[in-house]
C-alpha cells in the first residue's frame, strides 16, 4: 500500500498546506492584537499638491533647459544631414521638432493642472 504523501506531489501539497496554515496562524496571534488608525486623507493631498506647487517652477525651469539641449542635437543632426543629401531629412527635422513642441505642451498642461 502506498501512500500519497510519499510522491513529489503529495510532499509539495504538504509544505504548501503546512506554510498556509503558519501564515494563518502568524496572522491571528501577531497581527490582529494590533489596532491600526489611520489619518485623514485630505490633509495628505492637501501637503502633496503644496509641495509639487513649491517644485513646479525648479521643475519646468529643468524641463526648458532640456529643452534647449535637445534643439541644439537636433538643429546639429538636421543641418549635417541636410548638408549630406539625406532624403528623409524633412521626417528627421519634423521629428525633432515635435519633440520639442511636445515638451513644451507638457509643461503648461502640468501647469494649469496644478494650477501653478
Amino acid at each position: 500500500m502506498k501512500f500519497y504523501f510519499n510522491s513529489d506531489r503529495g510532499r509539495t501539497m504538504a509544505k504548501t498546506l503546512l506554510l498556509g496554515f503558519v501564515i494563518c496562524c502568524f496572522n491571528l496571534l501577531c497581527l490582529l492584537p494590533l489596532t491600526l488608525s489611520a489619518q485623514d486623507g485630505v490633509a495628505g493631498i492637501n501637503q502633496a499638491t503644496s509641495q509639487i506647487q513649491r517644485y513646479f517652477s525648479a521643475g519646468a525651469n529643468l524641463m526648458y533647459a532640456i529643452g534647449a539641449v535637445m534643439g541644439i542635437v537636433g538643429a546639429i543632426k538636421v543641418y549635417n544631414k541636410w548638408n549630406a543629401g539625406e532624403p528623409d531629412t524633412n521626417k528627421l527635422a519634423a521629428a525633432w521638432f515635435g519633440s520639442l513642441i511636445f515638451l513644451v505642451v507638457v509643461v503648461a498642461i502640468i501647469e494649469s493642472f496644478f494650477g501653478v
